[in-house]
């Protein structure tokens, strides 16, 4: 057969990279990046050839699974019909709500999901049903503090404001390492190659971080701070910045209130009074402040490492604060907000926060979810509204949020589960149901959320490269069709929604570029179909106030609850900086969360999930290079392998997210190869932003010792003569 190529963005990451893809028949020849992809402009990383892995993969599910064991046993299934599967699961979701109540029902839906257009699009097919206030995310132990601080600030949760590095002169990045994430809550495709411009030009990037990532190595400066206290340092540039008179809004000037009240309250911040506990000096401190004032163009932006501590909502609300008062909000090297040419910040909702809160610990919801860390607690605890019943949508949550172990065995404990999901994995084997959808490459694709967060407006529609199989399902159908017998068993009305490309095309016809908007390119599905590589539909723009959505369209600086937060904040300055080892995680460009470990191209080469430590903390300790280690948090405790580091902060250890595979039950051969150990078997549910809810993965206090009876190491303890 003569060989097809396909266009297609890869879906495995935020970045959203062009592909081209030469299949031969039903396999796959070579996947490359596409030249003409206007924002990936030919770059791929790793992930994007291992979607082939992906599409073969044998442990992949391609039948429903049942599960055939009790409870408490091994994890034994069997594969069924769709018909079958699909009653059984709207009989066990329906017959819950009936005898306990809609609060009965939980639903987590994972990472994935905003990866993918049919879960993206046809949830609430089933959801709207089940209004249930037990609904859980993946946002609550990764962006929620960013979502917040739109809202406070801009008045929307999708209100994110974008790094334009490709025009920006002074780049203050902390807790982010875009080369090995191509950019998080900021597609930003061949990040290295925009810093490298950014430096060419005479611009400069400072990365604060307690490690010297891959994206610290090329920065121009890298300091050290220690974990947890960002906002200790955002606050003191804050100060400095309103001190020394070093702030002008700009064209923004008319937009901002509440600038007084800001500096009253960061007052006390002062560069001198932070150092101890940030290991940050003041005159350096001083020295950035003064650089990004003086930059024609600067950006601040934080990601992961700052979002995931104790004080995540505070971060982002400051971030955002420095960029305003410096005017680099709304302007071209600054940070903008994108103009997606389909527009989720005017197809949803603003978003609301604590309305409600959670049954057993009173945490606050956010735009109707509850901060997982409170997952297992509502599982376990008696009373009304404890949840019987879970839904899991592309999610791994015993991996990927706060002491899974507890998570792990709350599982148990459920009277039904149910998973949209292809894998056999450490959650999905608590199920009593397993509902795989189509592969992804059989599946059309237009990415809702990054283009929203994109470095550049452009817009792309994959269509699949394979067809669906016969007897499979895509996961929109699977909603559509749970949507339909769970509204029959409840006796609601009920009525199919559209495939998700009929979505697609409304949004593009009534966004910016839509012919409803009157704009002359009339974007509508068709139009991308005709341009395969994508369309270029410029570089982001300033568009305020009228992007705004507050309800005067104005920006309020002085929202009460970050400035009640900075009292705890001043709490922390006040109080000595506790001593110990503090653990962090990390990303390596092969991985993204749990879901890319059962793939040969990704997991292949030495073992990554070590724990780094730096080698004065090694001597101390008495640990050699390479020797087994225990690692232990107030929740519990895991052996994996020291490696030194000299990236390493010395009182800063580091251990990747999404191992630990090597659990009874489950179906990944090639992840159970690597099982690696899981850093959130030590990461704490209690230990919060006591903001927003949000999981502090990053700071956690743990302890280290050297396993005794582990294989010698020979040569001295690293770093000994």
């Amino acid at each position: 057969m003569p060989i097809t190529t396909h266009r297609r963005a890869c879906h495995l990451c935020e970045a959203i990279c062009g592909l081209v893809i030469e299949t031969d028949g039903d396999e796959i020849r070579r996947i490359k990046g596409d030249p003409q992809d206007p924002l990936s402009r030919g770059h791929i990383c790793p992930k994007a050839v291992a979607l082939q892995d992906i599409h073969t993969d044998p442990d992949r599910l391609r039948r429903p699974l049942r599960r055939i064991s009790a409870r408490g046993e091994e994890p034994r299934f069997e594969e069924i019909d769709w018909e079958t599967a699909l009653t059984l699961a709207a009989d066990g979701l329906a017959d819950t709500v009936s005898r306990h109540g809609v609060d009965s029902l939980g639903v987590y839906l994972g990472n994935p999901t905003v990866h993918n257009l049919g879960m993206m699009t046809h949830q609430g097919a089933l959801f709207r049903l089940l209004r249930t206030r037990n609904r859980f995310s993946a946002t609550s132990v990764d962006q929620l503090p960013h979502h917040l601080a739109a809202l406070w600030l801009f008045g929307h949760k999708f209100l994110l404001p974008i790094p334009d590095i490709d025009r920006s002169q002074y780049f203050l990045m902390l807790g982010a390492n875009p080369i090995a994430s191509n950019g998080s809550l900021w597609s930003v495709p061949d990040v290295r190659r925009r810093i490298r411009d950014l430096q060419s030009r005479g611009g400069r990037l400072v990365v604060i971080d307690p490690r010297r990532t891959e994206t610290a190595a090329i920065a121009d400066r890298h300091h050290f701070i220690h974990p947890g206290s960002d906002a200790l340092f955002l606050a003191a540039l804050l100060h400095t910045l309103l001190r020394e008179e070093r702030t002008g809004p700009r064209a923004l000037e008319a937009l901002t209130e509440g600038l007084e009240a800001v500096s009253e309250a960061v007052a006390d911040f002062s560069p001198e009074a932070v150092a101890p506990h940030t290991g940050i000096p003041a005159q350096a401190l001083r020295e950035i402040a003064r650089e990004f004032a003086a930059a024609e163009a600067a950006i601040c932006y934080g990601r992961m490492g700052v979002s995931t501590t104790h004080f995540g909502a505070l971060n982002q609300w400051l971030i955002q604060v420095i960029n305003i008062v410096t005017g680099n909000l709304d302007r071209a090297g600054g940070s903008l907000f994108s103009s997606p040419a389909v527009d989720q910040v005017t197809a949803t909702g603003p978003g609301g926060f604590a309305r409600s809160h959670s049954r057993v610990r009173g945490l606050p919801e956010f735009d109707r979810e509850l901060p997982v860390a409170a997952l297992a607690e509502e599982i376990t605890t008696p009373g009304e509204g404890r949840i019987r019943a879970l839904f899991v949508g592309a999610g791994n949550p015993v991996l990927s949020t706060p002491n899974g172990r507890q998570l792990d065995q709350a599982l148990e404990q459920l009277d039904w589960m149910v998973c949209l999901d292809p894998y056999l994995n450490e959650t999905t084997c608590h199920a009593d149901l397993i509902l795989p959808p189509c592969s992804p490459l059989e599946s059309g694709h237009y990415d809702l959320a990054f283009h929203l967060n994109a470095v550049r407006n452009t817009a792309r529609y994959s269509p699949p490269v394979f067809p669906k199989p016969a007897g499979s399902l895509y996961d929109w159908e699977i909603f559509n069709a749970l949507g339909e017998k769970v509204a029959g068993r409840l006796g609601q009305d009920w009525q199919a929604w559209p495939p998700p490309e009929d979505l697609v095309d409304q949004g593009l016809r009534h966004g910016p570029y839509g012919a409803a908007q009157g704009h002359p390119l009339g974007l509508d599905l068709a139009t991308l179909r005709e341009h395969p590589s994508g369309l270029d539909l410029g570089p982001l723009q300033s568009q305020l106030p009228g992007r705004l959505r507050t309800p005067d369209q104005r920006i309020h600086l002085d929202h009460p609850l970050p400035l009640q937060d900075l009292e705890r904040l001043r709490q922390e300055l006040q109080a000595p900086r506790e001593s110990g080892l503090r653990l962090i995680g990390r990303r390596h460009i092969r991985s993204n969360n749990s879901w890319m470990h059962n793939y040969h191209r990704l997991i292949k080469g030495r073992d990554r999930c070590t724990l780094l430590m730096h080698p004065q903390d090694m001597r101390h300790l008495h640990i050699g290079d390479g020797q087994d280690v225990r690692v232990s948090s107030r929740v519990g405790s895991l052996t994996v392998p020291a490696e030194a580091s000299e990236d390493m902060m010395p009182g800063v250890v580091s251990l990747p997210h999404g191992y630990g595979h090597g659990r009874r039950g489950v179906q990944l051969g090639i992840a159970q190869q690597h099982a690696g150990v899981s850093c959130n078997d030590l990461t704490d549910d209690h230990w919060l932003d006591a903001l927003s809810g949000n999981a502090a993965l990053n700071g956690v206090a743990v302890s280290v010792a050297p396993v005794t009876d582990s294989p010698s190491i020979p040569g001295p303890l690293v770093g000994m003569e």
